[in-house]
């Protein structure tokens, strides 16, 4: 199996989990593909960032959805259309689980895989 981060990037963030106020949000894009298989799944994960180098990731606070999974490998135009709907649907999945990402706030550039 291969796992690859195709997108991910941290942003200023809200949220309180397991009684720990989280100020960030690791937002990630992850491809799995296995046996002629590709799943695609979204990931935030809420985590303290209590000074500016704290980038400790804290798994108590992990939320993920699958946004595609089916017969096939990667694909760029796929990837790309994911990456049109990331926000949306990060929007949703942190706000069903009482969370808020600060997209206009980046810690870190994004990083693609």
């Amino acid at each position: 199996m291969a796992t690859i981060n195709v997108y991910e990037q941290y942003f200023e963030a809200s949220g309180s989990f397991s009684g720990v106020e989280r100020k960030a949000a690791a937002v990630m894009l992850i491809s799995d593909s296995d046996a002629g298989r590709i799943k695609y799944e979204l990931a935030v994960n809420f985590f303290p960032h209590r000074s500016e180098d704290d980038f400790a990731i804290s798994y108590d606070a992990y939320f993920s959805k699958v946004l595609y999974e089916a017969d096939g490998r990667r694909s760029r135009k796929r990837e790309a259309g994911l990456m049109e709907i990331l926000r949306e649907e990060a929007d949703t999945l942190a706000g069903d689980n009482g969370g808020t990402i600060f997209w206009d706030k980046p810690l870190i550039e994004p990083r693609r895989g």
